[in-house]
């Protein structure tokens, strides 16, 4: 069995936005299940963790010493990569950290790493065993060096693809033969005139259902426009598109 947990749903302004009176921004100040945390994930494996981005700033509490060996980055903007400037400082065992080629990284963390391993680095097509699963890395579209991932346990695939704008040609090249259980995909605003720069609206998501093969896309990476536009909406998003929230999980066989 496979399971994963999103830990966060949200982007970098996460929700609440602070000082925003909007409606989506009112209701999660008042209301906690509304909030959208930084852009994370767990996958779960026969007891085993592995972090997907360590923009929660609270990792030290949720991940006791010894339950967590190994975290998959996808790029190092802050609100992915902040939570290891505090976890680095521990002690024990150390916990490899793979992502991909930015020697710049974020702030010190490549100099300074404490019990961090930077060591391994991932490109396009590499592939990593992790438990019973095959991890592969696929180029994103994004303003730094970012990885999406690919996770294959023989039964089951599940895509994880954020932060990026649409997907690199090599990556639709990559995913055109595979049938995904779940794509989880970034979605940060609303249909938009014009195309976004850095992450997808729902008009680019909407577009990668017609060339990729899936079961479920779950929107994450989510803004409270994009929040409050699947609010105001008539009708419910098209079939198999689910808005991703806080804590929403998925098993797989």
């Amino acid at each position: 069995m496979m399971s994963l947990t999103l830990l966060g749903t949200g982007d970098a302004a996460q929700i609440p936005v602070y000082g925003c009176e909007c409606f989506i921004c009112m209701r999660a100040q008042a209301i906690k299940i509304y909030r959208r945390l930084p852009c994370s994930a767990l996958l779960e494996v026969n007891g085993h963790k592995l972090l997907i981005d360590s923009g929660l700033t609270d990792l030290a509490e949720r991940f006791p010493k010894g339950t967590l060996k190994h975290i998959l980055q996808t790029h190092y903007h802050a609100d992915h990569v902040q939570g290891l400037l505090h976890l680095r400082w521990g002690v024990g065992e150390s916990i490899q950290v793979l992502g991909p080629h930015d020697d710049e990284g974020f702030a010190d963390l490549l100099k300074h790493s404490g019990i961090l391993d930077f060591s391994k680095r991932l490109a396009h097509g590499d592939a990593w065993q992790w438990q019973n699963v095959i991890v592969t890395a696929l180029a994103m579209n994004h303003s730094k060096p970012t990885l999406g991932y690919l996770f294959d346990n023989g039964n089951s695939k599940v895509a994880y693809l954020t932060d990026t704008v649409g997907l690199p040609d090599e990556t639709l090249a990559y995913l055109s033969g595979v049938h995904l259980d779940a794509l989880v995909i970034d979605c940060a605003y609303p249909p938009q005139a014009k195309t976004p720069r850095n992450h997808n609206d729902f008009n680019m998501v909407q577009y990668l259902a017609t060339v990729l093969s899936c079961k479920e896309m779950i929107l994450t990476h989510i803004g409270h426009a994009m929040d409050e536009w699947v609010a105001h909406l008539q009708e419910p998003l098209p079939p198999k598109f689910v808005l991703a929230h806080d804590g929403m999980q998925r098993h797989f066989a």
